[in-house]
């Protein structure tokens, strides 16, 4: 029997906040949240000019924020899509192809870039493999796309840690509490029922360790 959970046994206030949570932890801001991280708070942040950082920031915040954003509000338009909120497995088509163009393409570019920090060039290629994943995946069920990006973004951050000697384990911690938040979150919310969001979990986890392994 498929595991669902209702709304209405949550308070408002707490389906509010899932709500509100759902949004400033979506899937198109998470890798500006890793990038910043990695840029200014992780111990193996790299030692860049202020301008180099900016620039990366900047061209991170294009391709993964204002493109994809773009695309969906275009297709929204046109009526190739009926809701913003991709309710439906049709409704994730189009964003899902678009999406993977955009980040096939920032992984190119920078791995293409020897000075480029390599954990980087990884991050990016599980953004792509796990869009790709998630593609394949939404042919049979309404997969989380938060979950997917979480389980990027959560695996990305342990990997660092472990292949690191500095201490990562607040940032561990961190990570891990933020994933299991976007998991409940989704699951108060009912977008989503249990499956699809550790369906979603999963193949953000297993990307981006395919991801590391070839980079």
């Amino acid at each position: 029997m498929q595991a669902t959970i209702s709304n209405n046994e949550f308070h408002p206030v707490t389906r509010a906040a899932a709500r509100i949570l759902s949004v400033i932890l979506h899937p198109v801001f998470i890798p500006i949240y890793v990038l910043l991280f990695f840029l200014y708070l992780s111990p193996e942040a790299p030692a860049l000019a202020p301008f180099d950082r900016l620039r990366i920031t900047l061209s991170f915040s294009l391709m993964y924020i204002v493109f994809p954003v773009v695309t969906t509000l275009i297709a929204k338009g046109l009526g190739f899509i009926d809701s913003i909120m991709f309710r439906t497995s049709k409704d994730r088509i189009i964003p899902y192809v678009a999406c993977g163009l955009f980040y096939f393409w920032m992984w190119y570019v920078l791995k293409n870039q020897p000075e480029f920090p390599k954990q980087l060039v990884a991050f990016s290629l599980g953004v792509f493999l796990a869009s790709s994943g998630g593609l394949i995946a939404n042919s049979y069920l309404k997969v989380s796309m938060h979950t997917i990006a979480a389980g990027v973004a959560c695996t990305f951050i342990c990997l660092l840690g472990l292949k690191s000697d500095a201490n990562f384990g607040f940032f561990i911690t961190i990570a891990v509490l933020l994933t299991g938040l976007i998991c409940t979150i989704r699951l108060i919310n009912t977008d989503h029922n249990v499956r699809e969001v550790y369906i979603g979990l999963a193949i953000g986890v297993m990307m981006e360790i395919i991801a590391f392994w070839f980079v």
